[in-house]
């Protein structure tokens, strides 16, 4: 890649540009299958049974009647799979539950059937003894001595001494340097308080949904709208006992993930059907089972406290944050506390993250999982001591923030970062200086988000007509396939409509992880890099073997081969298109490829800014205007970029105000569909402003860094401080619901405030 000889940056041609993405035509004119889409002959209908409690232990399953009803072909229950150890024993506990029930939408069995309504049938035949057991859905209250215990045999992990006696708490983290008592000493203020944030869903649009065929030698095809294909066929085959080789799975096009589509739910259970019965088996969940079923993110209970000087300087930070994950460990709470002070350079910080077991589904991830939490409790008492302060809130951080060579609140020391970008980019932005209407008040928030790499296979394929094929092992959830071909268009110096990226099945490709964690573009990218650069040197030998001059006498440039100088002859150069064409005479074939463990992710900031209006007699909120700030390193499908930064602050804005999922005194979720759970839809919402910042990140040959995380890190922060400035009272509980927002204002009135 040339460089820009005034900047030193790769001097790009079509990298950065906007044109149409790929599967445009097939998304709106129907063409696209997604999940629910496939079909197969003599395909069965699937359905599972669900625990109507929230903790049970189950005494006994009775399928002899659903087994008996005409149309039945198969019933499976946790006997039909393989007992695990390790991982999979919680991921195998939450497909088919075992010994106990431990949420409301538990799955206790399946059945197949010829249709639905036999299927239906069949599961109101199968009977459940259950034992109806004390049950915890709050955090805090899960934590409490003598709360009902979800897994007796449960001792704290990472504590010293280890605790002898078992609780909810499965694992506590620690994250800091410096002494905090020390620091706090020195503060001249110091602010310490309490937050809450409910449980929210990914809100994907397309419901779970799968097609299984597996037969009776073990041999296997899965389609299924996921995340990740490579990862669902590795969890399939040890819950089935089943060979890698022998699971052919194919990620068909995915209507929303958000992180919610990156483990299984009801996949294993449509295999061990389809193997019951011998024949296909599509299993599709309804709106109800996706909220009462699979994974929302995290609620929690935080505790941040800040200490700063009269000048501004931060002297110490410290957090406890507690999230519960669900019935099973691994809650984002590591992710979480890690990530709380990661905007700030301190010298002395701590954060304490404890992983807490609730009788609600597994959490899965959902865009940064974690950080938007303890980035709201975090950026609100940073708002509340600039306030104090009374310094300009931006003014505030710029003055604390990370830079180059910051030793961050989690460990490693920063690189070149953009934090100090994004908040001058803020500063100097119209909406921060523009004036506010009666009843409005502002609001800002930085964010941050780590991004990895990770284990990443494409390759590249140079067809005799001089296009190219890339087929890459990571699902296009956010128009990765346009920025893919965007990226191998720039390096073999070929038109963007030449090249032809699509996602390939297990079977076609060597392992790639999920598409999570913002690594694609990041990730896929660099492999679709060298993959390019390996086929390059391939055309480069061919056009070598024509010309009869050694290798190293030939240079690429701009989609040529070019004899490298005088010496070398006077041969007229070779396109692509060229010697793809004599392929077949000069050794067949040509392709490039790519197998590495991606590193070198750059982390991402940004800054976001909100302006709010509340209606003190109904507690109604309005967000009015927004502006998102983000370094994407180089974006390199800029329309794609800030489609990222729109979406994510549009998921945060719905997570600050209206979204929540609502438990009764039963344990049962209350509002298990959209009209319940309110997501946020155009007439409430405005225009979602973008400012692209681009800081290269040195670890990646166009200094990619990802962006599908970072935006929905400060939202629920940014939009918390713009509310409490128009409502007059700061607001520690997410999300701020009109309810919410009319107690803390009788609240204060009450104290003569």
């Amino acid at each position: 890649m040339p460089l820009d000889s005034k900047t030193g940056a790769p001097a790009f041609k079509v990298v950065g540009t906007r044109p149409d993405r790929p599967d445009g035509i097939d998304k709106v004119t129907g063409r696209a299958r997604f999940g629910a889409d496939m079909s197969a002959p003599g395909m069965l209908v699937g359905r599972i049974l669900r625990s109507p409690h929230a903790h049970a232990r189950i005494r006994k399953i009775d399928t002899a009647k659903a087994e008996a009803l005409p149309g039945v072909k198969a019933v499976v229950t946790r006997a039909d799979f393989k007992e695990q150890n390790g991982d999979l024993a919680d991921i195998l506990d939450n497909v088919m539950a075992g010994k106990k029930a431990l949420y409301d939408g538990h799955a206790v069995a399946g059945v197949a059937a010829v249709s639905a309504s036999v299927a239906r049938q069949a599961l109101a035949l199968i009977h459940v003894d259950y034992e109806i057991l004390p049950h915890v859905t709050d955090v805090d209250e899960a934590m409490k001595p003598g709360a009902p215990l979800l897994h007796e045999g449960m001792i704290t992990a990472g504590v010293e001494p280890a605790p002898t006696k078992p609780s909810n708490v499965t694992r506590r983290h620690e994250f800091g340097h410096g002494d905090v008592e020390k620091g706090f000493k020195k503060a001249d203020i110091v602010i310490e308080r309490e937050f809450k944030t409910e449980a929210t869903h990914q809100g994907y649009i397309e419901p779970h949904a799968c097609l299984a065929t597996l037969s009776g030698d073990g041999v296997g095809d899965l389609w299924v709208c996921t995340q990740g294909h490579f990862m669902i066929r590795a969890a399939c085959a040890g819950l089935l006992g089943l060979d890698i080789s022998k699971l052919r799975v194919t990620a068909s096009e995915i209507g929303g993930g958000f992180g919610g589509k990156t483990t299984v739910f009801i996949e294993p259970v449509a295999l061990a059907l389809s193997r019951k019965a011998n024949r296909p088996v599509k299993v599709v969940m309804s709106r109800d089972e996706v909220f009462r079923a699979s994974g929302p993110t995290s609620s929690s209970s935080m505790r941040v406290k800040v200490g700063v000087t009269k000048d501004g300087r931060i002297t110490a930070a410290d957090g406890e944050f507690r999230y519960q994950g669900g019935a099973y460990a691994g809650s984002p709470v590591e992710f979480g506390a890690m990530s709380a002070f990661a905007c700030y350079d301190l010298e002395n910080v701590r954060a304490v993250g404890l992983d807490v077991v609730t009788n609600r589904p597994k959490q899965a991830a959902y865009r940064a999982p974690g950080a938007p939490i303890s980035a709201f409790a975090v950026e609100s008492i940073m708002d509340e001591l600039a306030r104090k302060l009374n310094m300009d809130p931006i003014e505030f951080r710029i003055k604390n923030a990370a830079k180059q060579g910051t030793k961050s609140s989690y460990g490693p020391t920063f690189g070149k970062i953009g934090l100090g970008a994004t908040l001058e980019a803020a500063k100097s932005h119209p909406h921060w200086k523009a004036p506010l209407k009666a009843g409005q008040g502002r609001g800002m928030a930085c964010g941050f988000w780590f991004n990895f790499g990770g284990q990443t296979c494409v390759s590249l394929n140079i067809n005799t007509d001089g296009t190219c094929t890339l087929a890459v092992g990571t699902p296009d959830i956010g128009g990765s396939r346009a920025s893919m071909s965007l990226m191998a268009a720039e390096e073999l110096g070929i038109a963007y409509d030449a090249v032809r990226t699509i996602v390939a099945d297990t079977s076609s490709l060597g392992y790639n992880d999920v598409t999570d964690g913002s690594r694609t573009t990041f990730a896929t990218g660099m492999a679709t890099i060298y993959a390019a650069r390996d086929a390059i040197k391939k055309l480069c030998g061919r056009a070598a073997q024509i010309w009869g001059i050694p290798e190293d006498a030939v240079t690429w440039e701009n989609g040529y081969a070019r004899p490298s100088g005088a010496n070398a002859g006077g041969f007229e150069p070779l396109s692509l298109a060229d010697i793809a064409k004599s392929s077949g005479n000069t050794g067949g074939p040509i392709a490039g490829h790519t197998e590495f463990n991606a590193e070198g992710a750059g982390v991402s900031f940004a800054t976001h800014l909100v302006d709010a209006e509340v209606d003190k007699e109904t507690g109604r909120t309005m967000i009015t205007r927004y502006t998102v700030v983000q370094d994407a390193g180089k974006a390199v499908h800029p329309s794609y970029v800030e489609g990222q930064f729109q979406g994510g602050a549009v998921q945060g804005i719905g997570w600050a105000l209206n979204e929540e999922y609502i438990y009764g005194k039963d344990g049962r979720l209350q509002n298990a569909g959209f009209l319940d759970y309110r997501i946020p839809v155009a007439s409430d919402l405005p225009m979602i402003d973008t400012k692209i910042v681009e800081v290269p990140n040195e670890g990646h040959p166009y200094g990619v860094r990802g962006v599908g995380e970072t935006s929905i890190v400060p939202p629920l922060a940014a939009v918390s401080n713009a509310v409490s400035a128009a409502a007059g009272v700061r607001l520690t509980h997410l999300p701020m619901s009109p309810p919410r927002i009319l107690k803390a204002i009788d609240a204060l009135a009450a104290k003569g405030r």
